[in-house]
């Protein structure tokens, strides 16, 4: 049951019982004290949805800690500050001379033993804190923590006790060294921090840190011995009736009580702090919900140091007012390559987990500097420094998911060059102009993981690339095209091997996606990219290996083959796709194989989509499938429920883009007249609409005579034909996005069929074809003027306006004294 208690000034705490899970350990009576109002939850399951309430942020139990523990620490130093003076002014000053000997030297001891107490304390948990770094740079040691007593004393012995240089050590002679080309230093095992070369365990800085310890409970310890043996006995040899000692008893009562009340709070701290970290062990039980890891426990205590320092160096609430994402975000801009680390794991550890992503990757989105610093991390390649760069790819990854984040990231200066700087391509410039440099395979000493980095770059570009203005940045960035496709290269040995390992499938997997994204790209950005795709020399190449290849991995094949589709939209990358050998063969291949699994239809499929886009408006393209023989297959195929569709557009643009020339190698197409009818009575949407395009294009090769005996032969009157043609445009009042050229192919046959015989012209007057052509007149629009679409933008606009067929087909219906002429 939670309750709000107002306390003095203006502050408002929320008590409340948390939420803690059953067990063996003690209760914590603690825990319904100072709990700060939950406005700064971290995270919400499964990734941020809906969930039935908010999940608490683990640290919060170090945050509350560190505040009583500050309470307790600030009590104790604000009645040790009153004892003091009390002792100074009151009792040194005023009872001097009158003091027993004895008290003398007990206010003396004690007043040492506080000084004591306070200094170790001030610098013990800087020594604690000290003994969890990890020290990179041998022979100059970082100590930021430090106060500036403690820095003389660095100061000193850094003259002093520099470590003798070995064969297997490199001294930095330098901290401040640039990130691309910092030398490889040898690192300190935490906490073991020599202070001097051969003073073995006793200058360990987490020896000094014990030795503070012991040495405030050995001074709180003096203090309350000595107190507790003065106001006990209660004789401080005062003599009756004499003036000057007439007010020394009750002087000596107050400070022996308010040393006995300052060293018991301090004791009390103490077995406060013994019992929640080594009893309970809070800090592996915050380790264990935050889960992060073996390394993580360093984290946890740096945070909770942090969180205790701040409490007691301000106020008590300012504990209160840290969080892991915030600490591991400043960690994450210090200069210390250590304190980078840790900062980099719990961001990582944090924005993939699904308890905590959804808060912490919107808390590092709204953080510019953040965003910056990770886009910088990804141009640091020294060795060294291999797992803070892997880290920062990572939480970009997840930062790249939201379209709001991605675009920030993208907007850094320089964000595309560093994320360039993670794809490792084994090519390098060639000197001569007139060749290209092959490529060099390089074994690195320090076994430094190129490929995981080609994953994690290719898969922040896929993220990117979701949008249309970051993909023209990737177009933009120099030499990062020319990367993403080397990347798609697979040779036959990899793409038939059996044994081959994912990941080097996942790099050509994910190449080609970004590849596809980018050409999928819609405007003039997608226009300049599909043309700057197209001009790299091994983009069409390396597809077609993974066509020949590639039947192991229809994924990759597929994902070419869409590729080549989404090229073709531009005329000049059509030529080249067609020119180059082999492509229209494979592709054809992959459409009329007929032994891939049903599974991989889809492969089929798209094969045919790029066949067809190839053929659109291309002759060059046309007459080379037609030498490769295959009409009569696509024939064959249009019965194949997977093909149908992709071999009417493949028939259509045949023969509508071949030339006059190729008029007898298109007249076995005409064997496709039947299908194509029976395909328009009974089918609808997608399927009719390309059918009686090819309708409307086969029938040109068909004379008078012919087109009536298929009509007989297949059992199908004109009359049914027409009539089916008039219920189409009443279907069809407006343009449909589904089916856009459905209006148009309905006309152009209605018009054929009309000049093919001059009685189908009474037939669809008394259909009623006039009045649904007057409809068409005024509804047109832009829609039904292109082959085909790009986004919201037509591309391909066709010849001959949907508005002049209108015209031809009214005029054939009102001029009865029009002779039957053939187009």
């Amino acid at each position: 049951m939670a309750r709000r208690v107002k306390r003095e000034g203006s502050i408002h705490l929320q008590i409340t019982e948390p939420n803690i899970q059953p067990s063996t350990q003690p209760s914590d009576n603690w825990s319904t004290i100072f709990a700060p109002r939950r406005t700064d939850t971290i995270g919400k399951r499964d990734g941020g949805n809906a969930h039935s309430g908010s999940v608490r942020a683990p640290e919060k139990k170090l945050t509350l800690f560190a505040l009583r523990l500050a309470i307790l620490e600030k009590a104790a130093s604000g009645i040790g500050t009153l004892s003091f003076i009390w002792a100074t002014v009151v009792l040194l000053g005023g009872f001097a001379i009158t003091l027993e000997r004895i008290d003398f030297w007990f206010i003396t001891v004690i007043l040492v033993s506080e000084g004591t107490r306070i200094f170790s304390r001030s610098h013990e948990l800087e020594w604690q804190h000290q003994a969890t770094w990890s020290i990179t740079d041998a022979g100059i040691y970082s100590f930021q923590a430090l106060k500036s007593s403690s820095r003389s004393l660095i100061r000193t012995f850094k003259a002093v006790c520099q470590p003798q240089s070995h064969n297997n050590r490199q001294v930095t002679e330098s901290t401040h060294v640039e990130r691309h080309s910092k030398k490889p230093t040898r690192a300190w095992t935490v906490p073991d921090v020599p202070l001097l070369p051969y003073a073995g365990w006793i200058f360990l800085s987490k020896n000094i840190s014990k030795f503070l310890y012991w040495l405030q409970l050995l001074s709180a310890s003096a203090c309350l011995t000595l107190s507790l043996m003065r106001l006990i006995p209660h004789n401080y040899g005062e003599v009756a009736n004499d003036p000057d000692t007439k007010n020394r008893k009750p002087a000596l009562d107050i400070f022996y009580s308010l040393a006995s009340a300052e060293a018991l709070l301090f004791l009390l701290e103490k077995v406060y702090w013994e019992w929640k970290l080594i009893y309970c062990k809070l800090l592996e039980e915050v380790n264990k919900e935050c889960d992060l890891g073996n390394s993580g426990l360093v984290s946890i205590k740096r945070f909770f140091y942090d969180a205790f320092s701040r409490s007691v160096n301000g106020s008590i609430f300012d504990g209160l007012k840290m969080d892991m994402v915030s600490f591991a975000m400043d960690l994450l801009a210090s200069d210390s390559s250590d304190e980078q680390l840790i900062g980099a794991r719990i961001l990582r550890k944090f924005a993939n987990s699904s308890q905590f992503s959804h808060d912490t990757l919107q808390k590092i989105g709204i953080s510019i500097s953040v965003i910056e610093r990770l886009v910088e991390i990804l141009n640091w390649k020294d060795p060294q420094e291999e797992e803070i760069r892997r880290s920062a790819a990572e939480i970009l990854i997840k930062l790249a998911g939201k379209k709001q984040n991605s675009l920030r990231v993208a907007g850094i200066p320089g964000a595309m060059e560093s994320i360039s700087s993670l794809l490792y391509t084994a090519r390098s410039p060639s000197d001569a102009a007139d060749e290209i440099s092959p490529k060099t395979i390089i074994f690195d000493k320090d076994n430094y993981e190129f490929s995981a980095f080609n994953h994690l770059g290719l898969l922040i570009l896929k993220k990117l690339a979701r949008d249309h203005d970051n993909c023209g940045k990737i177009g933009n960035t120099r030499g990062l095209l020319p990367k993403i496709i080397e990347l798609s290269h697979a040779e036959e040995r990899l793409l038939r091997n059996e044994n081959v390992t994912e990941s080097q499938i996942m790099t050509v997997k994910r190449s080609l996606q970004v590849l596809k994204m980018l050409a999928r790209t819609a405007s003039t950005t997608g226009k300049l990219l599909r043309q700057q795709i197209s001009e790299i020399v091994f983009t069409i190449s390396n597809i077609r290996e993974i066509l020949q290849c590639g039947e192991n991995h229809p994924t990759l094949q597929k994902l070419g083959i869409e590729i080549l589709t989404s090229l073709a939209f531009e005329e000049d990358a059509t030529e080249r796709i067609g020119s180059t050998g082999g492509i229209l063969k494979e592709l054809f291949h992959i459409f009329f194989n007929q032994r891939m699994p049903e599974d991989q239809n889809r492969v089929r499929a798209a094969a045919g989509e790029a066949i067809a886009m190839l053929a659109l408006e291309s002759e060059r393209n046309c007459t080379r499938i037609l030498k490769l023989e295959v009409a009569e297959k696509l024939v064959g195929a249009l019965e194949d429920p997977v093909l149908r569709i992709n071999s009417s557009r493949i028939l259509r643009n045949l023969c509508t883009y071949s030339g006059p020339d190729r008029f007898f190698q298109l007249k076995g197409i005409t064997a496709a007249a039947p299908i194509a009818l029976e395909a328009i009575m009974t089918e609808e949407n997608k399927l009719q609409e390309v059918v009686l395009g090819l309708a409307a294009q086969i029938f040109k090769f068909m004379t008078s005579q012919e087109s009536s005996i298929m009509f007989e032969k297949n059992q199908i009157k004109e009359a049914q034909l027409a009539t089916k043609l008039v219920q189409i445009l009443k279907k069809y009042k407006y343009p449909s996005i589904k089916v856009p050229r459905i209006r148009r192919f309905t006309i152009e046959l209605a018009i054929w069929m009309m000049r093919d015989r001059e009685r189908n012209v009474q037939i669809f007057k008394d259909l009623g074809m006039e009045k649904e052509l007057e409809n068409v007149m005024d509804t047109t629009s832009e829609l039904e003027s292109f082959n085909i679409f790009s986004g919201t933008v037509g591309l391909s606009r066709l010849s001959t306006t949907i508005h002049s067929l209108v015209d031809t087909a009214l005029k054939l219906l009102t001029d009865e004294s029009n002779p039957v002429t053939k187009f």
